[in-house]
């Protein structure tokens, strides 16, 4: 430890107790495990949510052993039935007890996708939108999830801290094109800011929606998914609250809440004092007429809805806080999320 490390640490000793014996780092964080792993020959931070998981599936399973009425499956290969649709469920409500289960399932799932399981945060998405009226089937499917997590408890984020093997200087940027149009946009910066330190990080993104989604409402979905350099920090899964009439409508729509939450990401990360790479955040997005118009100055877009998120979008790609570029709808991560 440096001297100067020992000032500061002396300095916070004076104010705050320090727990005896050595310090060591952080096993676990809100229920994930901590560790550090290799991969490719470099050492970096993983989080995995089995020990939550574990501990989730056996409470589920020692509650039902006092409800006869409900069961867990047993070796469940995918979250959800593969055809099953919640909206067009016509099972009966479930009783007042059963309801206040059912949320307390919702919870526990909620919760771990915020900690690493990834893999059912669609279905679990699906399902919350019932949490005021939910029926036996979604009852059902629930706990489906949970025998999904029985069956494979097991899965690992790797933090990569290294950079994207991706050339962006290929990739058109749209900046100086917009500034014509929007020349009042700059990205909005922390006045302030601690002195960044560390190692600069970039961030990339990718975005997609699900058309109509819902056979019942016709509510799109969104879905998208937010690295830095090869770490996934924010994933996002919601159906959209209007409905749109084309394709292009909704992912427009799912765009528009993508870089939202890069703004806000990228002025916390500032306001932590960890240093960004030069240049917009990258978002890659599957549908052309979208990507098309955020990066051809001369597109235009009449709809008033449609074009607030278009403008958007627009400003943001002028101000340098992100471009948008085309990537085929198998290589989209955001896929996963909405379908």
């Amino acid at each position: 430890m440096s001297m100067k490390a020992k000032e500061v640490m002396e300095g916070i000793g004076r104010v705050f107790k320090f727990k005896k014996g050595k310090i060591e780092p952080p096993e676990s964080y809100l229920g994930a495990r901590l560790r550090k792993k290799t991969l490719d020959g470099h050492d970096m931070w993983t989080m995995s949510s089995y020990d939550y998981v574990v501990a989730a599936v056996k409470n589920v399973k020692e509650t039902l052993k006092d409800n006869p009425k409900w069961k867990m499956p047993k070796n469940a290969p995918t979250p959800m039935t593969s055809a099953y649709e919640p909206e067009m469920d016509g099972s009966s409500k479930l009783g007042r007890e059963d309801h206040t289960y059912f949320q307390e399932l919702i919870g526990i799932l909620r919760w771990a996708t915020e900690i690493g399981r990834v893999d059912i945060l669609l279905e679990v998405s699906l399902l919350s939108q019932y949490q005021a009226a939910p029926r036996e089937g979604h009852m059902e499917q629930a706990l489906r999830i949970f025998a999904f997590l029985d069956t494979f408890p097991k899965l690992t984020l790797y933090y990569d801290w290294r950079t994207p093997n991706v050339d962006y200087s290929k990739l058109r940027s749209s900046r100086e094109d917009f500034k014509a149009y929007y020349r009042d946009a700059t990205e909005e910066m922390p006045h302030n800011t601690p002195k960044p330190r560390g190692q600069s990080v970039g961030s990339t993104a990718w975005v997609d929606a699900s058309h109509g989604a819902n056979k019942k409402t016709r509510k799109s979905h969104t879905g998208y998914i937010i690295f830095l350099n090869r770490a996934p920090i924010l994933w996002h899964s919601k159906r959209q609250n209007t409905v749109e009439a084309s394709t292009f409508g909704s992912e427009f729509i799912a765009l528009k809440s993508c870089i939202k939450a890069i703004t806000h990401l990228r002025f916390k990360l500032r306001m932590f004092g960890i240093p960004l790479e030069e240049g917009p955040s990258h978002v890659f997005c599957d549908n052309e007429r979208v990507v098309t118009n955020s990066t051809m100055v001369e597109s235009t877009l009449n709809k008033k809805h449609n074009s607030i998120a278009y403008h958007y979008t627009r400003w943001n790609v002028a101000a340098g806080v992100v471009d948008v570029s085309w990537i085929a709808g198998m290589l989209n991560l955001a896929d996963a999320f909405t379908k």
